[in-house]
């Protein structure tokens, strides 16, 4: 079980499911109470670091995918790409080991681990204490490279100024049907390892028909971190969400 956000182990789902079959009388009230309260007490942080960005100019990036998608790869290359003409920093999140931030912090960009150990995603009040120890730059980048998970992130708003969902295309084209809430609460997607197209069997048409049916409004780009594919659009995207001097004040209002 998720010490955070509550989501069921299989062996208490399989025991509540069999208290509906044998008519066992039981209570549901309290566990959807305590989800209401975490939730509530994240969305109240959340809005603190939204503000907290929103004063300095900086634009909060949540990213998120299942593991294995490549967050990392992309986020690197990303990294590389931007460093020297923009300020950027990445808080990294792991259930364990500081693997990720090695890899981070090889390119130049100060990064900060979160262990969430049994937890399953990060949450807003892990990423404003991670504040308190990142000196970041007005009008910079915050990368939050969430734990692989496409589920319990949904629900959980860190403060971000925008959600980014890694999609790699081993997954198959119709993930987003599957878990739609992730791609909803998204404004951008990114179809990764497009270098592997002529090996497998996706779709990437059906998959961007599938992403937009979720989410009319999802802005998508096609990636391969491998080949370079695509990253300079990437590039551009981020240069552009950078605000001008003296619109601080604007965005915090």
């Amino acid at each position: 079980m998720c010490e955070h956000c509550g989501c069921t182990s299989d062996n208490e789902e399989s025991r509540h499911r069999r208290m509906h079959e044998q008519g066992i009388p039981h209570e549901h009230e309290h566990r959807l109470t305590v989800e209401q309260n975490i939730l509530s007490l994240n969305n109240s942080r959340a809005e603190e670091n939204r503000s907290y960005f929103a004063r300095r100019g900086i634009c909060a990036v949540n990213m998120v995918s299942s593991p294995g998608a490549g967050k990392t790869s992309l986020l690197e290359q990303t990294l590389l790409s931007l460093s020297r003409d923009i300020p950027v920093a990445v808080i990294e999140g792991d259930q364990h080991t500081d693997n990720d931030t090695r890899r981070i912090e090889a390119t130049g960009v100060p990064c900060l681990q979160i262990n969430t150990a049994q937890g399953c995603h990060l949450d807003a009040d892990m990423v404003h204490h991670a504040l308190l120890s990142l000196d970041l730059e007005e009008r910079s980048l915050l990368f939050i490279e969430n734990v692989g998970n496409l589920v319990c992130p949904a629900m959980f708003d860190l403060g971000e100024s925008l959600r980014v969902v890694v999609i790699s295309i081993t997954e198959g084209d119709d993930k987003p049907l599957k878990y739609p809430y992730i791609f909803e609460s998204a404004q951008v997607c990114v179809i990764h390892k497009i270098d592997l197209l002529p090996y497998l069997k996706c779709d990437v048409e059906r998959l961007r028909a599938n992403l937009l049916q979720v989410n009319p409004s999802l802005r998508i780009f096609e990636i391969s971190s491998q080949s370079g594919e695509g990253l300079l659009v990437w590039r551009r995207f981020w240069e552009e969400q950078i605000p001008e001097a003296g619109q601080e004040n604007e965005m915090a209002g």
